[in-house]
């Protein structure tokens, strides 16, 4: 083969590989910064939520625990043997025996019932606590990930400013020169160009925060998470006058503080000398192998031995039972201040998110207002500077505008912009706590996740 066609086709084998290299590098960059709606990171970050995870513990031992008093009156079943080791010699008071099966049950017992409501009562507590805790990711996945939305937008607003900045100091720098504006317009340009640069700064760090924050809760590489501002659900204009539901959280506190009542019924009751009645088996296959037991009874050692019997227990003096009584009375005590606290917070909660929010509507209002009126002005402001103001030479005239005036204003829109931004993330993540503390955050939740 000539040099020269091995020179080409190691050239064309080389560009190939360049042009798949830089495909998988731009596919790769393009995923990286794929937007991901707002019900992929909250569904992400509840799976993710160490809190979550704990209280899905906390279910499945709450489901073992009522089996485990349910299963008191369900037949147990064990096998045994007593084969001797070594020759016996003598009477041991024991029969040998090859294997022997047991059979026991609870049949009757007033305080086991209390017990089964009790763990009944702790399956529902441990129930709420989890929908509680997916909650409570929802609403700080929901937060962080509108905060970054709104974030972002702020940054391409800053990014618009610093040009505009940037066309400031270049025209405040010609007219200096040319002796038309002081020295000190120049300055004063450079010093806006400058706080528009830390505001800017100041907005990649809390961006590259949120997003730090957002991978930790999903799970996600950091950075991969572009909000979708198309999938963020409106958030209703809530207040606190409307009616408010039992919050997950106060729910399972005050079911957790009625499973502690009624562990404490049940320990009462075992005091009532009520007899406790329980249903036996058993079974023994004897042996005469190793022993002379044989020769210590009239007839000859069955090997085959088989009862039944019905066992009935009343306590009438037990020390113990009265500390356990005193006990599950303390714990039950404690879980019921623990609920009305849970619910009085919830309150104060309310009353203290329902009074800065009509604040914050205000100011949301008051920023849209002003963003509105920055808008308008800067379209006074190109319109004098195409067609003139129209104001003469005399005394008193109105003096023509300088061409800094229009970059000054669109600084000014822009920013009255990123405040109205400010404004309304404020609100929303105020009406979302709100949500949550009127016990209708599900509500919200179930835009995010639509029933088929």
């Amino acid at each position: 083969m000539p040099t020269s066609t091995v020179r080409t086709a190691h050239k064309s084998r080389h560009a190939w590989l360049t042009a798949l290299a830089a495909a998988v590098l731009s596919a790769a960059a393009a995923a990286a910064q794929a937007q991901v709606s707002l019900t992929t990171v909250v569904e992400l970050a509840q799976k993710n939520s160490a809190t979550v995870r704990l209280a899905q513990a906390d279910v499945q031992k709450a489901i073992a625990q009522l089996a485990q008093t349910h299963d008191a009156f369900i037949p147990s079943l064990a096998f045994g043997s007593g084969l001797p080791a070594f020759p016996e010699v003598g009477f041991t008071g024991s029969l040998p025996t090859i294997w022997d099966a047991n059979i026991q049950s609870l049949v009757f017992s007033m305080p086991q019932i209390q017990y089964i409501h009790a763990a009944q009562a702790g399956v529902q507590a441990a129930r709420l606590a989890l929908k509680d805790a997916r909650e409570q990711a929802a609403l700080d996945t929901s937060s962080a990930y509108i905060e970054l939305d709104a974030v972002n937008h702020e940054l391409e607003a800053a990014r618009e400013q610093e040009q505009d900045a940037a066309r400031l100091v270049e025209i405040a720098q010609q007219r200096a020169e040319a002796g038309v504006d002081p020295r000190s317009t120049l300055l004063q340009a450079q010093l806006t160009a400058a706080q528009l640069k830390l505001a800017r700064l100041h907005l990649e760090t809390r961006a590259a925060t949120l997003s730090e924050q957002l991978a930790t809760l999903t799970g996600l590489p950091v950075g991969s998470i572009t909000p979708d501002h198309a999938s963020i659900p409106e958030i209703p204009a809530i207040t606190g006058d409307q009616k408010a539901a039992l919050t997950p959280g106060v729910e399972s506190a005050q079911q957790l503080a009625l499973s502690r009542e009624r562990q404490v019924q049940g320990d009462k009751e075992h005091l009532w000398l009520l007899p406790e009645i329980g249903f036996g088996l058993l079974y023994n296959r004897n042996t005469t192998l190793l022993n002379n037991v044989s020769s210590y009874f009239a007839g000859k050692l069955p090997a085959n031995n088989f009862s039944t019997g019905f066992s009935i227990r009343v306590p009438i003096f037990d020390p113990g039972l009265h500390a356990k009584l005193r006990a599950s009375a303390a714990d039950a005590l404690r879980a019921r201040v623990e609920a009305e606290q849970a619910q009085q917070q919830n309150d104060v909660q309310i009353a203290q998110l329902s009074a800065s929010l009509r604040e914050l509507e205000t100011q949301a209002e008051i920023a849209s207002l002003k963003q509105q009126i920055a808008g308008e002005q800067l379209k006074s402001v190109q319109a004098q500077l195409e067609l003139g103001n129209g104001a003469g030479n005399g005394p008193g005239a109105t003096p023509q505008l300088s061409p800094t005036a229009e970059q000054q204003a669109r600084i000014d829109e822009r920013q009255n912009y990123v405040d109205s931004l400010d404004a309304g993330l404020l609100l929303s993540k105020a009406r979302l706590s709100l949500l949550r503390a009127l016990g209708h955050m599900q509500d919200w939740l179930d835009e995010l996740h639509p029933k088929p």
